[in-house]
């Protein structure tokens, strides 16, 4: 049961963001309203308000961001992407709630007297449309702040930042055992023995899960190599000093798939030149992209990956069994109805046929949003999550097409990361979001300079300066 300290940080986070707005720069604050409420706000904790979906960790900082953004900021953020497909995914995504909550109007009865799952009405629909709305606010904010060289830089800066001040509380955790969100705000948020492994434990603090903690170590050390390498001289040594110490720190956090991708990804950001990252990125995209369409044609080895897994380690194989059987059932639910899903209420779950009770845990994110939203949903997210790293690729081997820049092809592959990592867990956060919109604005921005004419030779009057009524530049704000 969380104490009175975890709701009033909810309330207080408002308060924390317009402070960030007045003493950083506008795409600092925005991220680090972001990401610091990410990090720092009570999990499992909200406000159920009518009409809207509850207020929590990820929907109060993303409101607030976008509001100062709009409001305070005075920045332009529109909701329109600029290319055809994207605004087909952002319409899909939203209005995808109406075939939705339309198709689901019945009641789930069960044998046991009493027991049911209530149909979707009409206050689920705005509810569930308001929600889509909210998930993508940081992706706009992302397409419209972040695009430029240097709000990439900053993304990735904000992740290492925000691990090395991390760490101190998963040091503790792993020393003492993960008891600070208990200590803070007074309930433990998972269950305490998923935390124990190899003889110790691992760190979770504020987060869903010791997996998302984990998963947020290797890409803040990802960062930190990224931004090593286009550092030079002292700066250059604190940025792989820190790496080092990230890396350290993830072994102790205990995650085998954090780690593998740990040890795939260094000496690909390390070494790989920006397009061959690119290019990595796309590839990682489009395996995400296509997988559910594999495990729901059984062309997946689904025993083959288990008897592999086995070998290196039975525990890890016997998890791994547990979660392709937790698959199966719930494609086999979720092809009651492919295209629209079954909507909320839990209505997407394995029950039992008489008390209701839940039989099956989805854990990959892919799996949730399939049989929650149907093909439409799922296309349309990781249509837009994946999309601008399609659109990257694409604008990267267009005739005369510019290099890449250094930052934006890390991003990148952390962005496809993730999305890999979505099909194991339900790891999507705000900064993903964050990420995708960054991709999908710098590649807006690419488009609109290679449609320009290349620059006269011929001299030219300097033009004139136009000074846009509400712009107002993030240094004299402070």
């Amino acid at each position: 049961m969380p104490n009175a300290l975890a709701y009033l940080m909810l309330m207080i986070w408002p308060l924390v963001c317009v402070l960030l707005c007045r003493r950083l720069p506008a795409e600092r604050a925005i991220i680090w309203c972001i990401l610091g409420g990410y990090l720092v706000l009570p999990p499992s904790t909200g406000f159920d308000l009518p009409l809207v979906p509850e207020m929590n960790k990820t929907s109060i900082p993303s409101i607030c961001a976008f509001a100062l953004a709009v409001f305070y900021l005075r920045r332009r953020v529109p909701l329109w992407p600029e290319g055809w497909g994207m605004r087909i995914l952002v319409l899909v995504f939203v209005l995808g709630a109406v075939p939705t909550v339309l198709t689901n109007g019945d009641v789930i009865p069960f044998t046991m007297p009493g027991a049911s799952l209530q149909g979707l009405g009409l206050r689920d629909l705005l509810s569930m449309m308001v929600a889509q709305i909210i998930v993508l606010l940081p992706f706009f904010l992302g397409r419209s702040l972040l695009a430029s060289e240097q709000g990439l830089r900053e993304l990735l800066l904000a992740l290492v930042i925000g691990a090395l001040i991390y760490s101190i509380p998963a040091l503790i955790e792993i020393r003492l055992s993960p008891q600070i969100n208990t200590w803070v705000y007074g309930f433990f948020q998972h269950d305490f023995q998923q935390m124990m492994r190899q003889g110790g434990f691992r760190p979770i603090v504020f987060l869903p899960h010791a997996l998302w903690l984990a998963f947020f170590v290797m890409s803040a050390a990802m960062a930190a190599i990224a931004l090593a390498r286009g550092a030079s001289g002292t700066d250059r040594l604190r940025y792989l000093g820190a790496a080092l110490y990230l890396l350290i720190l993830l072994v102790f956090c205990k995650s085998i798939a954090s780690l593998l991708y740990a040890a795939l990804l260094t000496p690909i950001i390390l070494f790989a030149s920006a397009r061959m990252q690119v290019r990595l990125a796309f590839v990682f995209a489009m395996i995400a992209m296509i997988y559910p369409m594999l495990r729901n044609n059984d062309w997946i080895p689904t025993e083959a990956i288990v008897a592999q897994a086995e070998a290196f380690s039975p525990e890890r194989a016997q998890s791994l069994e547990f979660r392709f059987d937790n698959e199966e059932q719930l494609l086999d639910r979720a092809d009651e109805k492919p295209l629209f899903g079954w909507g909320g209420w839990g209505r997407n779950l394995v029950r039992d046929a008489e008390t209701g009770e839940i039989l099956t845990i989805p854990d990959g994110e892919w799996i949730i949003v399939f049989g929650t939203f149907g093909w439409a949903g799922y296309l349309a997210q990781m249509g837009l999550i994946g999309g601008p790293l399609i659109l990257l690729w694409w604008g990267m081997g267009a005739r005369g097409a510019a290099p890449v820049p250094p930052y934006v092809a890390p991003v990148a592959v952390l962005l496809s990361i993730t999305m890999i990592d979505m099909l194991l867990n339900a790891i999507l956060t705000p900064y993903t979001w964050l990420m995708a919109g960054a991709i999908v604005g710098f590649c807006e921005v690419r488009a609109r300079a290679d449609t320009h004419d290349p620059a006269p030779t011929t001299p030219k009057d300097p033009p004139r300066r136009r000074v846009i009524i509400g712009q107002v530049d993030a240094a004299t704000r402070r």
